[in-house]
This record gives structure tokens, C-alpha cells and sequence, in this order.
């Protein structure tokens, strides 16, 4: 073959090998293209509204949007079959329904679920024997064996209100009981059940119950409870009537058509004198446990619980360390116990002494008076 044939076929090969390269060039270029049109078309589009559909008119629904306000609108030959309750799309500008989108909460409960269950056990609540017996009575007994309270024809308590001074162990207890029973513990504060909008705070403890009752055996604790079930008063505010519509719920998931079965309510407050008598009567929070601040027993129990792990000092009286701790609750015996390891540290020491935690009463009896003298400052 001639050197004129081979160039030419050199020439051909490296033609076609150019307008190949050139094809898939173009092809991804226009693939490109095309992403970016669509994007730059989703930035021109206009957002739909979510909204909730109230009754159905042969070719018309009545919709509710989030403010509230109702509307009387046409729907999409392309939207499916929506019944009332649905969650669907509508336009902006004439509400007309778009599609049905999946039912979806307005609250996001899941936040209340502790997780991991509570690993506190018994053995980790000191000087409140009595009150844990109740408990156990009330709550663990019939979640363990509920056989046993249909033989004797009797239905236990729904629920327990937890009542005393802050810090003597009352959400230890709760957190306790629901270990032991391994139940999913949702812990509440009554505060957070308070929504803005009327009736939203009515529809959160519908779905608390709800998600109890799927979830079940359950434990709801419901601290400060006063923050909703304090005594009813005729006042005009349509945030006190909210607060009223809030607390009607509650009663009404705790009363019910159908039994609450293993979903049990805890309820804690450290003002038991404001609470209105329709939530602690026979049939709901019936049963009602003081929690007390511990007697000398008591706090020796407390003391030993929050220093085993702690390298103690063998000359240490601890009946004259409980003799320094009058009127203390449990919360503060264990800062007394904190404030005492951190003399020690102070010292580079890894034992506690005696003189440690004498320190340590001291500064938090000092922590004590300044607040309670803030505290009065409050009132001239």
C-alpha cells in the first residue's frame, strides 16, 4: 500500500474519532442543559399551600388553611379521590386542589420518646420505701401482670400525681418504675402542651395518646403539671381559655371510650393546692403519693447512693455530716456530694474527707440563703 493510502486512512480514523468525541460532548452538554432548565424552572414555579380538607361537594370541597381561614374551592381533574381529613396542595391564588398528599402531623411527638429506656433502677432511689411501694402497686403490678387484676374484677389506676417539694425524687421515681417495667417512657413537660393556635394543644395530646397507645406498655410523665390542670377560673383571655381547651383533653384521653390498658399516667407537681379537682378525682390521677423530704434514714440511704463510687476517708462520721443537713432534699444531699468531690480536686486528692463535705454543707446551705433572699427581694 502507497504512503498516500495510509495517510488518507489515518486521516479518516482520526476524523471519525473527533466527530465521536464531539458526539459525546454534545450529549452531555445537552444532559447539563436540561438540569439546569429544570432547576432554573423550579425557582420560577409557584409553592403550593398545604392545606386540610373539611367536607366534600360533589366537585367542590371546602378546605382549612394553616391561619385558620376556610374556603370554598374546585378540584384538579388530575388530583386522585380525597376524602375529609386528607392533606392536599392547593395554588396560591385560586386554592384550587393540586393533589392529595400523605396525612402528616403537626407535631413531631417522636421528640418526647426517651430513646433509650431509662436505665435507673430501684436500688438507685433512697429514703422513699413507702412511696415505692405504692408505685409499684399502682403502676409495675398491673403492666407485669394484668391477668391478675382481670381475675379479681377489678381495673386498676390510670394514673398516679407524684406531689412534694422540688428535688425529693419525684421524676427518679417515674424514670424507675418505667425501667423496671422496661416501658417506653414519653416524659412531658405541661408547659410544652401550650400551643399558640386554638386547638393545638388539644390535638398534641391527642397524638401523645395516640403514640402511647402504639408504643404501649407506656409511661407518660407529665412534669409541672400545674402548668395546665391548675383550677379553672372564669377569665376572659383567650389564652387562659386555650390553656382550658388543653386541659379538657387531657381529662378526655384519660377518661375515654376504651380503657388506656398499658399506658399508664404519671403526673408531677409541687403545687398540689392549685390543681383542679376534676384531674385528681376517682378514675383519673386518682391515687395520689406525697413525696416528702427525707427523714435522717432517708438521707443516709441518699448519701450512700450518690458516694459509692466515691474513695471516702475511713474517719468519716456520717451521722454527723446528716446531722449538718436539715430540711435538705435529695437533689441537694447529692450537690452536697458534688461540692465535697470538687474540695478534694481543688487539693489534688482523690479521697474525700470529712472536712470536705462539712465544706460543702455549708456552701450550699450559703447557695440556699441567697437565693431565698432574692427570692423575697421579689416582693419589696
Amino acid at each position: 500500500m502507497s504512503p498516500k493510502a495510509n495517510n488518507k486512512e489515518r486521516e479518516i480514523s482520526y476524523n471519525y474519532e473527533i466527530d465521536s468525541i464531539s458526539q459525546e460532548e454534545s450529549v452531555l452538554l445537552r444532559e447539563a442543559v436540561s438540569e439546569l432548565r429544570k432547576e432554573v424552572d423550579k425557582f420560577k414555579s409557584t409553592p403550593l399551600m398545604v392545606a386540610e380538607v373539611k367536607e366534600i361537594y360533589k366537585e367542590n370541597v371546602i378546605i382549612r388553611i394553616q391561619n385558620g381561614n376556610q374556603f370554598f374551592v374546585n378540584i384538579s381533574n388530575e388530583c386522585e379521590k380525597i376524602l375529609p381529613g386528607d392533606q392536599v396542595l392547593v395554588e396560591q391564588r385560586n386554592l384550587t386542589i393540586i393533589k392529595k398528599v400523605e396525612l402528616s402531623k403537626n407535631f413531631d411527638v417522636e421528640k418526647f420518646i426517651i430513646l433509650e429506656k431509662p436505665t435507673i433502677k430501684w436500688n438507685d432511689v433512697g429514703g422513699l420505701n413507702e412511696q415505692m411501694e405504692e408505685i409499684k402497686e399502682v403502676i409495675e403490678l398491673p403492666l407485669k401482670k394484668p391477668k391478675l387484676f382481670k381475675k379479681i374484677g377489678i381495673q386498676p389506676p390510670k394514673g398516679i400525681l407524684l406531689y412534694g417539694p422540688p428535688g425529693t425524687g419525684k421524676t427518679i421515681l417515674a424514670k424507675a418504675v418505667a425501667a423496671s417495667t422496661n416501658s417506653t417512657f414519653i416524659e412531658i413537660v405541661g408547659s410544652e402542651l401550650v400551643q399558640k393556635f386554638i386547638g393545638e394543644g388539644a390535638k398534641l395530646v391527642k397524638e401523645i395518646f395516640t403514640l402511647a397507645k402504639a408504643k404501649s406498655p407506656t409511661i407518660i410523665f407529665i412534669d409541672e403539671l400545674d402548668a395546665i390542670a391548675a383550677t379553672r377560673i372564669d377569665v376572659g383571655t383567650s389564652g387562659e381559655r386555650e390553656v382550658q381547651r388543653t386541659f379538657m383533653q387531657f381529662l378526655a384521653e384519660i377518661d375515654g371510650f376504651k380503657h388506656l390498658e398499658n399506658v399508664k399516667v404519671i403526673g408531677c407537681t409541687n403545687r398540689k393546692d392549685i390543681l383542679d379537682p376534676a384531674v385528681t378525682r376517682p378514675g383519673r390521677l386518682d391515687r395520689l403519693i406525697e413525696i416528702p423530704l427525707p427523714n435522717k434514714e432517708g438521707k443516709k440511704e441518699i448519701f450512700k447512693i450518690h458516694t459509692k463510687n466515691m474513695l471516702l476517708d475511713k474517719k468519716i462520721d456520717i451521722d454527723k455530716i446528716i446531722k449538718q443537713t436539715e430540711n435538705f432534699s435529695g437533689a441537694e444531699i447529692k450537690a452536697v456530694c458534688t461540692e465535697a468531690g470538687y474540695f478534694a480536686i481543688r487539693k489534688n486528692r482523690i479521697n474525700i474527707t470529712e472536712k470536705d463535705f462539712l465544706k460543702a454543707i455549708k456552701k450550699v446551705k450559703a447557695r440556699e440563703k441567697a437565693e431565698g433572699k432574692d427570692y423575697m427581694n421579689l416582693f419589696g
